[in-house]
């Protein structure tokens, strides 16, 4: 288990109030809640990216909310996907690898164009990529670099419906192969049921 205490961000009138917090070190845990409950701001206080001076995550032993965002090793697929529109596929997943000096890059991204069938849209810019084809490649860019722990926000609302069912087995087996800790952020109901070991719910800031 992974620990998080005093998650705490106001704004807005609205408050995010964590406490205490075990998060699974194995599988995917869900955090599930409906649109304004405190989901996304969760995930961003603890990847780094929202302050909160009150929060401690201890991860294995190390406190990861005092480490430089770098230095803390996460893995992340936006809602968005955040992709570079100029660079192609290949270029979008090797960028987390080059920025974070990754040795030999090349035989871990063979490996995931196997897995999440990249093969035939490696070469082609990410601003014609499919739905599909651009959250899988957002994926791979997330896990190259063998994250300690990976977050997936709302990850499969931007695909068809029709797509969605092939995205979450794809996004599972991968998960399991790398055997990465994931933390997946969700308002719908057959991500649990796909893809969650887990679940918390959250409600208006508050865990429940």
């Amino acid at each position: 288990m992974s620990v998080v205490k005093g998650l705490v961000r106001r704004f807005d009138g609205f408050t995010l109030n964590i406490p205490n917090w075990e998060i699974s070190d194995q599988g995917i845990t869900a955090l599930w809640g409906p649109s304004g409950s405190g989901k996304t701001t969760a995930f961003r206080v603890l990847m780094g990216l929202e302050p909160c001076p009150t929060l401690e995550w201890t991860f294995q032993g190390e406190n990861l909310a005092k480490l430089p965002v770098p230095e803390r090793k996460l893995g992340v697929v936006f809602q968005t996907l955040e992709l570079f529109p100029h660079m192609t596929a290949a270029e979008n997943i090797l960028f987390a690898a080059k920025a974070r000096h990754m040795k030999d890059p090349e035989s871990q991204l063979n490996s995931l164009v196997e897995d999440l069938r990249l093969k035939e849209c490696l070469n082609r810019p990410a601003s014609v990529l499919s739905g599909g084809e651009a959250q899988r490649v957002a994926l791979a860019r997330a896990v190259i670099t063998n994250p300690r722990f990976l977050f997936l926000d709302e990850p499969f609302s931007s695909l068809d419906q029709d797509l969605k069912s092939e995205a979450r087995a794809l996004v599972k087996r991968v998960i399991e192969k790398l055997k990465i800790p994931t933390l997946l952020i969700t308002h719908d109901e057959a991500d649990l049921a796909a893809l969650a070991h887990n679940v918390v719910k959250i409600e208006n800031g508050k865990l429940v």
